[in-house]
């Protein structure tokens, strides 16, 4: 096992980029939910680890800011939950469409807890990526890595079709000195539009379901809630419920997070304004969040999400891709953080097994995980969207769901990815039944 590193200085203090020529077992572009979850994971295991991230946290990033059980068990893992600093807890979602209104209590699991918390990107990556730090990895913020140094012996090897890559060239935002860091691995781990991921190969899938996304922030008494409130028939200027949701999560410091997210899943849905969809939603929403101009605390901001494992390839010679850069966010339900803290774990267990002396073979086992974690559960889901992007089965689906709490429960086990391996309740059954039929419907292009 390898000793883990002291924290050193991006740059010598006299400006100058030092030279020392030290290789890093590993070395993690972006340090967001899944590239500080990977720094831990290795950090922890005593391997030599280097993270670089390009803003200084604490740091805004857009999100929905809702945690689910998925996400919770992470974050106990990892040893945080007792320290989380500006966490709103949470029991479970309050379901809004076509008139009527569920309270949804998450599920008794035996892997996950049965709550949740609301936390801003900027105080829960702040605290992660410390928590890499403290566990023995070297963080440089304000380090952007501007391109991979690639091997020029073999850039590709046979079973892995990404370049293989030795380290980044980096540049100190502050100062804008470059200088090289080298890796024996190097994880990619830089976000939805993951520059470092495209040069060296990632690209997403076109045919595969994309999310768009719209969020802001507004004071309003219901800020304490117990539950996050999902509207699951968002409709568009002429009054038509469009393929997605709206959401109100609670902060519990006098704010609330409200979104819109639309599913692009064909041309009939690409030419949606979000901008205009959430000012349609922040009118229709029920009026005790006392949501208006008076209340907003700023523009909305938002953005493209890849969906479903639609970014790919995600494996190297010496190169693992993980979280958003690889598009690991369930289609289901948006949800991306979770996923960043499990794919970057999953990496971490390859990228162990790797530098322990299964080379390629480790990290051609990451592929494997992943597929064995979310493949037939994204092919599922990617089949749910294709179904609520037409209007009337959608009204079918969801308008008749709101009728029975138990459905609901049903529908919300599976939609959170809450299925419990342990029984075989109506829950499960149905997840089982719908299993079978992705397994066997091809996937429209």
């Amino acid at each position: 096992m390898h000793a883990t590193t002291t924290s050193e200085p991006a740059f010598g203090s006299s400006g100058t980029a030092p030279t020392d020529g030290h290789v890093h077992d590993v070395l993690v572009v972006g340090g967001g939910p899944a590239g500080s979850s990977c720094a831990y994971w290795l950090a922890e295991a005593g391997w030599d680890v280097a993270l670089v991230e390009k803003k200084v946290f604490p740091r805004v990033k857009t999100c929905g800011d809702g945690l689910t059980p998925r996400s919770v068990r992470q974050i106990q893992d990892m040893g945080l939950e007792g320290t989380l600093v500006g966490a709103h807890r949470y029991t479970g979602l309050r379901a809004h469409a076509f008139g009527k209104v569920l309270d949804l209590p998450w599920p008794e699991h035996p892997s996950f807890p049965s709550h949740g918390y609301v936390i801003t990107r900027h105080d829960l990556d702040a605290q992660v990526n410390e928590r890499a730090a403290k566990a023995g990895a070297t963080v440089w913020q304000g380090t952007e890595a501007i391109e991979p140094i690639l091997d020029d012996v073999a850039t590709r090897q046979p079973g892995a079709p990404l370049a293989s890559c030795i380290g980044a060239v980096v540049k100190d935002k502050a100062t804008g000195q470059t200088r090289e860091v080298r890796a024996r691995y190097v994880v990619v781990a830089d976000g939805a539009n993951s520059r470092f991921g495209r040069a060296l190969g990632t690209a997403r899938n076109r045919s595969q379901p994309m999310g768009m996304a719209l969020r802001g922030y507004y004071t309003s008494p219901g800020h304490d809630q117990p539950f996050i409130e999902s509207h699951l028939d968002i409709r568009d200027g002429e009054g038509n419920v469009v393929p997605g949701y709206g959401w109100i999560f609670p902060l519990g410091d006098g704010r609330v997070n409200v979104g819109v997210g639309l599913l692009s899943t064909d041309q009939r849905w690409k030419g949606v304004n979000t901008t205009t969809l959430m000012q349609h939603f922040v009118a229709w929403a029920p009026k005790e969040w006392e949501l208006s101009d008076d209340t907003c605390l700023g523009p909305a901001t938002g953005g493209r999400l890849p969906m479903g494992l639609a970014v790919g390839p995600r494996v190297g010679a010496t190169t693992l891709v993980v979280g958003d850069a690889a598009g690991t966010i369930n289609p289901f339900n948006g949800e991306g953080i979770a996923y960043g803290y499990e794919t970057g774990r999953l990496a971490a267990a390859s990228l162990g097994e790797a530098l322990a002396g299964d080379g390629l073979d480790a990290l051609l086992r990451y592929e494997t995980r992943l597929e064995d974690a979310y493949g037939l559960y994204y092919k599922v889901a990617r089949a749910f969207i294709r179904v609520i992007s037409r209007p009337e089965l959608m009204r079918i689906c969801v308008g008749t769901g709101m009728y029975s709490e138990t459905l609901m429960t049903w529908v919300l086990r599976i939609m959170a990815n809450l299925v419990r391996p342990d029984e075989t309740g109506p829950a499960e059954a149905a997840y089982r039944a719908l299993s079978a039929l992705a397994r066997l419907a091809p996937e429209s292009v």
